[in-house]
């Protein structure tokens, strides 16, 4: 096959060796913004660096979209117009009206587009999902999520990351679901600023609490930093009337138990999103490629970012009001983005089998 690759980043570069090493890819073509990165993440992976009309133009059997996030909506809508099956890292769009206005784009084309929420693809939550379903723990009532980076990122990158919901939390958001098969239907949000002024300077907040309702009246809370030395520490607890299990702890867990006699902190933490997730982002990426192949299905697509997209706007909401927020006010503000008053949910159903 032969793959277009837009994004030469931290994450671009991470699936340029993903690519390079999978025996299903015949060639490589980079594009990005900077031309020089372009050439040098090309050149490490054995592709060919090119600017993205020329890559375009190459006539790529698949494309994998990891430029800014502003790049986003364009590219899907331009690869869905070519007719080449595209992956895209997350979001789709910063807001609910690009968003939406690029999925409608893509389906209207009738293309392929799964998006990038990796964790699907991690042992542990699919191990979790599986537990869930098969009635393990009994009736689920309580969820619990941790998302803590071990240092905040560049001032420069919060202004256009979208802000902690959308950027950080939006993983569980989907996870929430995924996991439980529940759709989110309330949130209240608060957010918090106690580290570095650029935070709230881009009217974001460095640290958030989030209680949510689930379908059936099940309650998770999710909490997230940008500042945790210890390390890269993402987690998810389900509790039920028979069992409790969770997902993330092991030995790098940078998590330390002060009861007597406990384990030691970990030597050799986890020190970021692509240590703690690099085997999912491998699985994730030969998913990919099958489903742009056709031999196997979708399993995330647009409307599972936009379903997550809704939980993340509706914090967005509730952080600056001060109030509970239903998920469902919010989608009936993305139905009014396309001018849609009719009444299916734009966010769509909770399917998608364990990867």
């Amino acid at each position: 096959m032969r793959i277009g690759l837009i994004g030469a980043g931290r994450i671009g570069g991470f699936h340029a060796g993903t690519l390079r090493a999978h025996p299903d890819v015949g060639e490589l073509l980079v594009a990005d913004a900077d031309p020089g990165r372009a050439r040098q993440v090309a050149a490490a992976a054995g592709g060919r660096a090119l600017p993205v009309d020329g890559l375009f133009a190459a006539r790529p059997d698949a494309l994998v979209i990891a430029s800014a996030t502003a790049a986003h909506a364009g590219l899907i809508a331009r690869a869905a117009q070519e007719g080449v099956p595209a992956f895209c890292e997350k979001p789709i769009a910063l807001d609910l009206a690009g968003t939406v206005a690029a999925l409608d784009t893509a389906e209207a084309a009738g293309a392929v587009l799964q998006i990038g929420f990796q964790r699907r693809f991690d042992p542990g939550y699919a191990a979790a999902r599986q537990a869930v379903a098969a009635g393990r723990l009994g009736r689920l009532h309580t969820v619990r999520t941790v998302s803590s980076d071990p240092a905040p990122p560049p001032a420069a990158y919060v202004p256009l990351s979208g802000g902690l919901y959308r950027d950080c939390l939006i993983h569980d958001f989907d996870m929430l679901a995924w996991v439980t098969g529940r759709a989110v239907t309330e949130v209240y949000a608060a957010g918090a600023n106690v580290g570095a002024d650029f935070f709230r300077a881009a009217g974001d907040a460095d640290t958030a609490a989030v209680l949510l309702t689930l379908e059936g009246g099940v309650l998770a809370t999710a909490t997230a930093t940008r500042y945790n030395a210890a390390g890269y520490d993402v987690r998810m607890e389900l509790a039920g009337t028979e069992d409790q299990v969770a997902v993330g702890v092991a030995a790098r867990t940078p998590l330390t138990s002060v009861e007597p006699g406990a384990a030691a902190p970990p030597r050799n933490p986890w020190s970021g999103f692509l240590d703690r997730f690099g085997s999912a982002y491998r699985a994730e990426m030969d998913t990919f490629l099958r489903v742009a192949r056709g031999v196997e299905a979708n399993p995330c697509e647009g409307r599972d970012a936009l379903r997550a997209l809704l939980v993340a706007e509706a914090c967005e909401v509730s952080r600056r009001e001060r109030r509970p927020v239903p998920v469902a006010e919010v989608e009936a503000a993305a139905r009014a983005c396309r001018g849609d008053a009719r009444g299916p949910a734009l966010s769509g159903g909770r399917k998608g089998g364990v990867a």
